[in-house]
């Protein structure tokens, strides 16, 4: 397997642009007041987005398998910030929301799918081994059809 590589340059105190390779556009990072200016994403809202964006595909990935039509697919991830025993700042959990855009009644094998896609997920299976991940699965109509912690 190729290894996934990236490199980073400082701009300007916390702001950094992080290079992807030739082909793929860079994306600038800064941390929020008062570290940075906030004006970009920070490293702790990219980890929730790679979080998300793994287990959305994962669970796409799953559901194609079985030749099911989601719908496009929602997610909305948040991580709780606090600080550790020793006080300093970290991020204590993520919890991810994905969002099916069609019913739960319209796919077939849904909780095959549904049993198996965590798992496929490369980023959170790795994430999960240092901060507890919570993932819930909803369908167009709001019923909740998975949820682990």
């Amino acid at each position: 397997m190729t290894p996934a590589t990236v490199s980073l340059r400082q701009q300007a105190d916390y702001r950094f642009e992080i290079r992807f390779g030739e082909s793929i556009p860079s994306l600038i990072t800064d941390e929020p007041a008062p570290l940075g200016k906030g004006e970009c994403p920070s490293p702790a809202q990219l980890l929730c987005a790679l979080v998300g964006n793994c287990l959305s595909d994962s669970l796409l990935f799953a559901l194609h398998k079985f030749k099911q039509a989601p719908g496009p697919l929602r997610c909305e991830v948040t991580a709780e910030v606090g600080r550790n025993p020793e006080g300093r700042l970290r991020i204590l959990g993520i919890h991810t929301t994905i969002t099916l855009g069609v019913v739960a009644s319209s796919l077939e094998h849904l909780d095959r799918a549904l049993a198996q896609f965590e798992e496929l997920c490369t980023v959170t299976q790795s994430v999960r081994q240092a901060i507890p991940v919570r993932v819930t699965v909803i369908d167009a109509g709001g019923q909740s059809l998975h949820d682990r912690a």
